[in-house]
């Protein structure tokens, strides 16, 4: 094999990408490209039973959502395919039927129940439910008359009594003692392959130079460097790379809020904002950090500053990080992005993001740097489409509490009321003239906000009445000539 570097994410396609699989994906990808090396995408689907073409092409559009984008899989093909182990299983039989013929295996004939029995006796002697090898006692004869017979058979690894020792590139020496694991299955009775064994047949024809996963995956590295040593073949370099737990300390699942990749870009979380905030979760940079483009991840990468503490997935800190991310938005990214969140709860807006793409982009960008995710722009927007101060808690508590507030906010909407159409220009004339009154500082400019906007707060005054007055060609906006009649009418 060439010195040449080889990563790859291998999901199984049961469901959507966690965040967990997520950031596995994204160090291999960080690593490959840093590296100048390839990132292989495989997918795992041995369990027939769970695994969907649906999921898988979730799983893969999660991944492009990322910008994670791969160089050999099953959707583009690549020298070492194919990229899906349900197109391999001829090779895992080659491999475990070589692994019987040179007696580092052999046919177990046990049934579910006698292999029930034997852990269950183990547990009563208080010993490990290892595999007690009878089947390996079997002569050639009791073994031929039970094929024969047609009895169903798995094949089991026969595992070598000694120590193992594996210099992990994250977590250091970690070792094995003899004795800690039984003989175990590799190829089952209906002829499926074990994943301990897909994945070394894969990892190894694959050309797989580095295998960067996460710290769950630490077990199965015995039983698969035991493989690689039995079929003589160098195992690649491993390096597993710490859980993510919820703020509580256990390991994120549902019950932490959302954890799966397509949740977050619901919720109007950005790709880059995602990767950013997923690279951090056991990685830094060496110093104090925490805002990167893909491209500036690439360049910092090393899995020398990879931690082995375990990380938390702080929702609070992600959120922060998007807000980041969306104040960086272009005019024109940011106007297609929010396009299926606003017509989602407006759809009367359709014709808007066409035909008065000027106007949708004052009234999302009045909104922007105060945005956490994508979704509250609907909300934050939601003035221009409904007034009703009087039911504002906020308004009334402050008219109660502050009786010059109430007047002062009645001035302005008299004057208002008197001019037949509201221009920019005559509003800050009457403004100025409210001003020559006596009501100035925050008994000018919060009323003029009440009555215009109808909320206690929100955005700049002066880009909300703009929005306001230009988007007076849409039905549903509600002009701020109907607005101040109305709060006349409730106050």
């Amino acid at each position: 094999m060439e010195n040449k570097i080889r990563v790859r994410f291998a999901p199984s396609p049961t469901g959507h990408l966690h965040v967990g699989g997520a950031r596995t994906a994204l160090f291999n990808f960080l690593y490959a490209r840093k590296t100048g090396g390839k990132f292989i995408l495989r997918v795992e689907d041995t369990d027939l039973e769970r695994s969907t073409k649906e999921s898988e092409e979730m799983v893969l559009n999660d991944l492009r959502w990322l910008n994670l984008q791969w160089d050999e899989g099953p959707d583009i093909g690549g020298d070492y395919g194919p990229y899906r182990q349900s197109e391999r299983l001829d090779l895992y039989k080659k491999y475990a039927y070589q692994l019987l013929e040179e007696g580092k295996a052999y046919r177990c004939f046990c049934t579910d129940e006698e292999l029930e029995e034997m852990r269950k006796k183990a547990e009563e002697e208080k010993r490990p439910p290892h595999y007690d090898r009878r089947c390996l006692r079997l002569s050639e004869k009791e073994i031929k008359e039970k094929l024969d017979k047609g009895i169903p058979y798995t094949i089991r690894f026969k595992v070598p009594e000694k120590d193992y020792v594996l210099y992990d590139l994250v977590r250091g020496k970690v070792e094995w003692k003899s004795g800690v694991l039984g003989d175990f299955v590799i190829l089952r009775s209906n002829g499926m392959p074990v994943y301990n064994f897909c994945v070394v047949v894969d990892d190894h024809l694959m050309e797989i130079s580095h295998v960067i996963r996460a710290e769950e995956h630490l077990p199965n590295t015995l039983r698969q460097m035991m493989l690689y040593e039995a079929l003589g073949w160098k195992p690649p370099k491993f390096a597993h790379v710490s859980l993510i737990l919820g703020k509580d300390r256990s390991k994120l699942s549902k019950r932490h809020g959302a954890t799966s990749v397509s949740q977050f870009k619901k919720e109007g979380y950005l790709p880059e904002a995602m990767t950013n905030y997923l690279a951090l979760l056991g990685w830094n940079d060496g110093t104090d950090r925490e805002e990167f483009t893909l491209k500036e991840l690439i360049e910092k990468f090393s899995l020398k500053r990879v931690s082995k503490s375990p990380a938390v997935f702080d929702t609070d800190k992600l959120n922060w990080i998007n807000s980041l991310h969306i104040k960086k938005l272009s005019d024109d990214k940011y106007l297609e992005l929010s396009k299926e969140f606003v017509l989602d709860k407006y759809p009367f807006l359709e014709k808007a993001y066409t035909e008065k793409k000027d106007w949708i982009l004052k009234v999302i960008n009045m909104v922007k740097k105060g945005l956490t995710v994508l979704k509250e722009i609907p909300d934050e927007v939601s003035f221009l489409f409904e007034y009703k101060p009087w039911e504002e808690k906020e308004i009334l508590e402050l008219f109660e509490n502050d009786k010059k507030q109430l007047e002062a906010s009645k001035v302005i909407a008299e004057k208002l009321s008197e001019l037949e159409e509201i221009t920019i220009e005559n509003l800050w004339e009457t403004v100025n003239n409210v001003k020559k009154e006596g009501f100035k500082g925050k008994y000018l400019f919060h009323p003029l906000r009440v009555v215009v906007s109808g909320k206690n707060s929100g955005p700049e005054i002066d880009v909300l009445t703009e929005s306001l007055i230009e988007g007076r060609g849409i039905e549903q906006v509600i002009p701020i000539e109907k607005r101040v009649k109305l709060f006349l009418e409730h106050f």
